[in-house]
């Protein structure tokens, strides 16, 4: 049984101060809180409560920038590949032999999906400060595997019947429907190869959690500023490991060194802190060694060794993260409505920007290959968002399909009492 002190207020005529009147107190029978009722609580001490936005200190809004604008240079990137003329697997191919705007490609490559893995690791970090290990592992689980596998037999086999199509060499017809089936399931993949790594890596956390006991973690925070740029050298040798033949962006060596270094080094605020007084010199760095990276290997295979994880690439990668982790920590650790719909909108726009791509790609080659070349950029970049958003906006409303899809449990309706 509790006891509860109500104050009944009453306004002024004067819309002064409203004043008590009288109080009183009242005997209150416990009962259960429902989702709705403890959300609303919440977000009144958070807003409205001294020191109550320090509740959900693990939000950084840098973090949400990031993630969001990574995912807009991931579409980009791949609207740009699927027409560029220098990696030539499962592309329709370039428009003539020299391409400018593939040197997109080469500015983008060897650290933006490194950077997103630095990203989750931090995330991951401040994930576990507020929830059990059991959650994380539930939570990973839904979010990650269950649309990287099952996702895949449900919804992505079209994708992968898209990719045969562009790809070229097989004749669809001519075998047996279930077979077909299973190898567009396997070739609908697509960009579900980062979360599926991202799974793999969370689940590798718990168990170094048990062992390390944040003593590793711990020791991390006093890391000189020093001996995270030498750290460069660790990006270089992690680069050269774990790397799968012929399905390449499959690089375990280097994607797992940059997770681990978000969670164990770059989730401390004090060491983005130290490392923020320099954004400026990372900056500069980044766009001299990226710049140079594209002139010196225009032409050849960015996405392939020696090309992708050479020195002068791992130097860039890791100069790119400390760059842009620093700057928009600086100077976009902030909201407004449009950052905070991208941040929402952003999970779905990477699961799905990849099939209209291949679909108005491939259609726009096939039914009206004279289109000039600048409409069918702007055809496909735009098709990209714009169906990737409606698949999202359609696949969410599905009960069964946002879970297999998205990841997205269902949510209760009904207030327990």
């Amino acid at each position: 049984t509790h006891y509860i002190k109500i104050a009944v207020l009453q306004q002024n005529t004067d819309k002064k101060t409203p004043q008590t009147i009288f109080n009183k107190t009242q005997k209150v029978l416990p009962r259960k809180v429902g989702r709705i009722e403890s959300s609303f609580v919440l977000y009144c001490v958070k807003n409205h409560c001294k020191g109550g936005n320090d509740m959900n200190s693990a939000r950084k809004l840098y973090l949400d920038n990031i993630r969001w604008v990574t995912v807009v240079l991931v579409v980009i990137y791949h609207v740009v590949y699927m027409f560029n003329g220098v990696q030539p697997f499962g592309v329709i191919g370039p428009f003539r032999e020299h391409q400018i705007q593939d040197g997109f490609q080469y500015l983008v490559y060897p650290w933006f999906m490194a950077l997103l893995f630095v990203v989750s690791g931090m995330s991951a970090r401040y994930y576990l400060q507020s929830h059990t290990t059991k959650q994380f592992l539930k939570d990973k689980t839904r979010k990650l595997l269950v649309p990287s596998t099952i996702g895949l037999f449900a919804f992505h086999w079209i994708l992968g019947i898209y990719n045969l199509k562009i790809s070229g060499g097989v004749d669809m017809t001519a075998i047996p429907k279930p077979v077909l089936y299973l190898i567009t399931v396997l070739s609908g993949v697509g960009p579900l190869w980062y979360i599926q790594m991202l799974w793999l890596f969370s689940m590798l956390l718990l168990a170094i959690r048990k062992m390390e006991k944040d003593r590793v973690w711990d020791f991390c925070s006093k890391a000189p500023i020093w001996s995270i740029v030498l750290l460069a050298i660790a990006v270089y040798g992690s680069a050269q490991v774990l790397n799968t033949p012929i399905v390449t962006v499959y690089r375990f060596g280097i994607y797992g060194f940059c997770f681990f270094a978000g969670y164990f080094l770059f989730s401390h605020e004090e060491v983005i802190e130290r490392l923020c007084k320099w954004w400026w010199l990372f900056d500069l760095a980044a766009a001299v060694l990226g710049i140079s990276y594209t002139l010196r290997y225009f032409g050849e295979n960015y996405a392939i060794a020696p090309v992708l994880n050479n020195i002068h690439a791992c130097v860039y990668c890791w100069f790119a993260i400390l760059g842009i982790l620093t700057t928009m920590k600086n100077y976009a650790d902030t909201t407004n409505s449009f950052t905070r719909w991208m941040a929402k909108k952003s999970w779905g726009i990477y699961i799905f920007h990849y099939l209209p791509i291949a679909v108005i790609s491939y259609e726009l080659h096939k039914h009206a290959s004279d289109t000039p070349e600048v409409l069918v950029y702007l055809l496909v970049g735009i098709g990209a968002f714009a169906g990737a958003f409606l698949l999202n906006e359609l696949i969410s409303r599905i009960s069964i399909m946002r879970w297999c899809v998205l990841g997205i449990k269902k949510e209760k309706n009904h207030v327990s009492r």
